[in-house]
């Protein structure tokens, strides 16, 4: 097979313990028609499936609301943090996916758990506005408000301001990337490291220009990716003037960026966006390290935990946050 034809599939390259996770995915349709169902077709497998998940009960999670930087509606954030923990503990705003049009923080209740308690640290998630309803900025003023609240809460939160990191998978690890830029250029805010899972860069590679014969067939494809850039930028996405603060990539300089960590599987349609950002972090002196897991998709872990891919995912995220979060890092 010549690399510039189009496979009639990429099934045959998918590591065999996500095959059958994705079979049990089917990829559905994502448009203004559709997205109502969608979002609530997930919400329903979310609640069936998060009950299955072992309860974690050494983690305390409150709830609060944070002024929007908008004036808008209060932004809502959860809390997690370790019961037994004692001291200030580094803190990870972390921030949920879902393409820009889905999901909410609860989702993510056992993963933030699991983070809170694997690196010992205290994390926030925010529960940002959502595309189309709410187009850019929306969303990363509601991460910029939180990244704010986290700061000016650090005293009553215990946590250390010095060692505060933004964090986020898919369109999360998108808005992560835009937070830490946005941080760098206003300057009032310290961002310490920047932990970028499968992340959403680039609206570019939404446009028909783009096409990546090995990539993006399972879960997030071409057509969600495009319906997702329209929704957030409320315009065709790949046009001239999108701000960084909307898409990462579209960045001028990554120069003074916190050190980073990038994860994305070989057959995510986000692959090369990814890869090119993390060669231009080190091409500009930022501490990068960057994982490429062969034969998975995007969201790979959460449809397959138990696969060896998704535990060697998870356990190299860990130990990656623990190293950013230890007191000699920060």
């Amino acid at each position: 097979m010549h690399s510039d034809m189009q496979p009639m599939t990429t099934r045959y390259l998918l590591d065999p313990q996500l095959a059958a996770a994705v079979d049990r995915w089917p990829v559905l349709p994502l448009n203004l028609e559709t997205l109502d169902a969608r979002r609530a077709a997930r919400a329903q497998l979310m609640e069936m499936l998060l009950p299955g998940l072992p309860p974690i009960t050494e983690i305390q999670i409150g709830e609060h609301h944070v002024s929007a930087v908008d004036g808008g509606a209060a932004v809502r954030v959860l809390v997690y943090r370790p019961v037994e923990a004692t001291g200030l503990l580094p803190a990870l705003l972390w921030i949920h996916g879902g393409g820009y049009v889905d999901g909410c923080a609860d989702w993510d209740n056992h993963l933030a758990s699991t983070i809170a308690r694997e690196a010992k640290c205290c994390v926030v998630s925010v529960d940002y506005r959502l595309a189309p309803e709410t187009p850019f900025p929306g969303a990363i003023d509601d991460c910029y408000a939180a990244l704010g609240w986290l700061h000016a809460n650090a005293a009553e939160l215990r946590i250390d301001p010095q060692r505060i990191g933004t964090a986020g998978i898919s369109a999360g690890g998108g808005l992560a990337a835009a937070l830490a830029l946005m941080a760098r250029d206003r300057g009032e805010l310290k961002v310490s490291f920047q932990v970028l899972l499968q992340p959403m860069l680039d609206d570019r590679h939404a446009v028909d220009s783009y096409s990546h014969p090995f990539a993006g067939e399972f879960i997030w494809t071409r057509e969600h990716n495009h319906f997702g850039w329209l929704a957030l930028l409320g315009r065709e996405p790949g046009g001239d003037d999108v701000s960084p603060y909307a898409a990462a990539a579209r960045a001028e300089s990554l120069q003074g960026l916190p050190p980073t960590f990038i994860s994305v599987g070989a057959l995510d349609l986000f692959v090369e966006e990814n890869l090119e950002y993390a060669r231009r972090l080190i091409r500009e002196g930022v501490p990068t390290e960057l994982h490429v897991h062969p034969g998975a998709c995007h969201g790979f872990q959460f449809l397959a935990p138990d696969a060896a891919q998704a535990k060697l995912h998870d356990a190299i995220v860990i130990a990656a946050l623990r190293r950013a979060m230890s007191p000699a890092a920060g």
